[in-house]
Order: structure tokens, then C-alpha cells, then sequence
């Protein structure tokens, strides 16, 4: 198992061709130089080394254009792995996957709540470690962390996880000292988005909104291919976004919080004071899709308010595409009519009306991909 960080690797022209193999290959050399600019003894020094390294390898044949038929790279997507955390608030899920994203192996701990710090990194080096005894002796380039709540993207603390009352965790230097390997530790919903915006496939986009609707409700945003974190990493909680300066009180202390309308427990909250029975969200969807009627109100009433805090997005960010993800986004035939609706209704213009509203692709699985999205990020993007 190769310890550290592709750094290793990693130069300007390296990650350029890296990145045109892994979105066009199988690709010639020839083609590579062509598109790139760069010159051919170059490309073809920096694939040698690639080859060498591993992570690049040559394919069938290319068809010919009049002279001998070009020999085609590929990434080679086997060749190492990297894991992917999903930390938090109930569960701690680790992944193991290949340099395409697809998951190899999984490990889950059920968090035993309340938690203190030390319990948390108890558990999460504990499913780590059960993930890690399953890479089969392959290189592993790292280690991925969607982590709840607000995170030092710099120094990986955890700075404040609101659902598990935890601060000031120290993950990125924890794991580091205890694994060996390079670690990335960023908001869930941020590492959701950048999922997305690598496997979801969504074509060829510039700005993107994830929203991951669950307990609370988060949000990652790219802009000219980038995630977007704000000045303060913030940028993305939505969640926190105020819908009704007289409504419920949140758990931030402010009142009417977008969260407080859409979330789980928002909805469980609110079939209770509509019919006085104790159901959860999950409860309240299926009884939707029995067709009760004060069920399919709550959700679509969700879906309105969430319609609200997207027509808001739309007006600052203007997004190509949003993408819904997370528990609640399951109960999609209640929430999405609401919303595209909501939106057709208050959007400034008829461009922003017509503003694309998906539910990812990726399933459960889409924080998961984001975490490991988080190291592909650093092996194939410019240094």
C-alpha cells in the first residue's frame, strides 16, 4: 500500500493529460498533443511515466486516419483505490472504491448516541479500518470524509457538527497520524455536490446546486467547474435560510429556517400537529403512497417552502441544474411537482423558471461518491 498523496505524480502537464484521458479516452497521444498544445515528446514523456506509475494504460487500437493506426490510453482505473466516508448523524458509512467511483467494498457503524469527540473518532477508525482490510494489498491514494456539519476545509476540523452537539474534532490529523494516508475532510453536502458534478451524469455544466435534504438540509454549489466555499466555508447552508421570520424556532436559534419546513423531522412535526399521530418522515411518505391525504399535503406543502428557499437560489446563484439528494428526496412524486411549480410561479424570468430540478442518480450512495470525488479531485486536477 503506497503511503501519502499523489503528489508523487503530479505536475501541470501531467494533470492536463490525466484529465483529457479520463474525459475522452481511449484518446491518442497524437490527439492529446493536438487539443492541449502541448508538444508530442512532451505528451509522450509524461504517459510514459503515467504508464509507468500505473494509473494510465494503452487500450485496443484506434482506427486509423490514413497512416498507422494510433495506440489508444485509458485510464486504469483498477490499479488503485480510495475510500470514501459518510460521517454522521446517525451512521458512519466507508466505502472503498476505483478510480472510476464504483464501489468495490462497504463497511457501517451504527453511532451510539450521544457521542463525545473521542467516541466519534473511536468509531470512525474503526469502520475505516474495517474497509481498509479489504483493498486487497492494492495502492490506496486516500481517504475521503463528507462530514456533518461545519468544516475547516484547510486544517479538516470539524468545527461543529449541530446533530451530534460535537466541535472542534481534529479528523484530517487524526486519521492522517493513524492510517498513513493523505486525508480530505469536507461538508457533506459540498462533497455531494462534487459527486454529482463528476458521476451524476449531467453533461456538460458550469454551475450546479446539490441540495441533500435529510435530518437538516445542505447545500454544495459549483460555479465554472468548482465547488464554491464561501469566505468562511459556509457557502451551502441552506438550511439555515429564513422562510418565515414568525415561524418554528430552529436548532441554530433563529426562527423559520427553511429546515424547519422540509427536513425529516420537520415533517414528522408537522403530520403530528395535522393529525396528532407519531410518524416519521419515512412513515409519513409511505402513507402517502397509500394515498392518505394529510400525508401527501405535509410532503407537498414541503415541497412548496423547499420551492420558496430554490426560487431564492435561483435569483443569487442562478444555477444550471439542481439536484435534489438525501432521505427525504425519496418521497420525489410529492415534492417535485410543488417545486417545479413553485418556482414556474416566482421566478423572475421565464429562463429561471425553466430552471432544472433532478433527484440524483447516485441514490444513497451520492454522499459516499462525493467523499471519494474529494481525493479523484487531487489526482487529476492541476497541481
Amino acid at each position: 500500500m503506497r503511503q501519502g498523496s499523489f503528489q508523487w505524480m503530479k505536475s501541470m502537464n501531467k494533470s492536463i493529460i490525466l484529465n483529457k484521458i479520463r474525459t475522452q479516452g481511449p484518446i491518442s497521444r497524437a490527439q492529446i498533443a493536438r487539443e492541449t498544445n502541448l508538444t508530442r515528446p512532451t505528451v509522450s514523456s509524461n504517459v510514459k511515466e503515467l504508464i509507468d506509475q500505473n494509473i494510465v494504460e494503452e487500450s485496443d487500437i484506434g482506427q486509423s486516419q490514413g497512416g498507422r493506426k494510433p495506440t489508444m490510453l485509458v485510464i486504469n482505473h483498477g490499479a488503485f483505490c480510495i475510500l470514501g466516508v459518510d460521517a454522521g448523524p446517525d451512521t458512519i458509512k466507508c466505502v472503498v472504491s476505483d478510480l472510476s467511483g464504483k464501489v468495490l467494498e462497504r463497511a457501517e457503524t451504527q453511532l451510539q448516541l450521544p457521542i463525545d469527540n473521542g467516541g466519534f473518532l473511536h468509531a470512525l477508525k474503526n469502520s475505516i479500518q474495517e474497509c481498509l482490510v479489504k483493498t486487497s494489498g492494492k495502492d490506496v491514494i486516500g481517504i475521503g470524509v463528507a462530514m456533518h456539519g461545519v468544516v475547516d476545509i484547510e486544517t479538516g476540523v470539524l468545527l461543529f457538527a449541530p446533530n451530534l452537539g460535537l466541535m472542534d474534532i481534529p479528523v484530517k490529523e487524526e486519521l492522517e497520524n493513524t492510517f498513513g494516508l493523505e486525508v480530505k475532510v469536507e461538508n457533506d453536502a459540498r462533497a455531494m455536490a462534487l459527486g454529482e458534478f463528476w458521476f451524476g451524469d449531467h453533461g456538460e455544466l458550469e454551475s450546479m446546486l446539490a441540495v441533500n435534504i435529510g435530518r437538516g438540509v445542505g447545500a454544495g454549489l459549483i460555479i465554472d467547474g468548482k465547488l464554491y466555499h464561501g469566505s468562511s466555508d459556509i457557502a451551502g447552508e441552506i438550511g439555515h435560510m429564513t422562510i418565515d421570520l414568525h415561524g418554528q424556532v430552529c436548532e441554530c436559534g433563529n426562527r423559520g429556517c427553511l429546515q424547519t419546513f422540509v427536513a425529516g423531522p420537520a415533517i414528522a412535526r408537522n403530520i403530528s400537529e395535522k393529525t396528532a399521530q407519531s410518524l416519521s418522515a419515512e412513515q409519513v411518505f409511505e402513507q402517502a403512497l397509500g394515498g392518505n391525504e394529510p400525508c401527501i399535503e405535509v410532503l407537498t406543502q414541503a415541497g412548496r417552502a423547499l420551492g420558496v428557499g430554490l426560487t431564492n437560489l435561483i435569483h443569487i446563484v442562478n444555477p444550471e441544474k439542481i439536484v435534489l439528494g438525501g432521505g427525504v428526496s425519496k418521497a420525489q412524486q410529492f415534492l417535485l411537482p410543488a417545486i417545479r411549480e413553485t418556482i414556474r410561479a416566482s421566478a423572475l424570468t421565464q429562463s429561471a423558471s425553466r430552471t432544472k430540478v433532478e433527484i440524483t442518480k447516485l441514490g444513497d450512495d451520492a454522499t459516499l461518491i462525493g467523499a471519494v470525488t474529494l481525493l479523484l479531485v487531487d489526482v487529476f486536477e492541476l497541481a
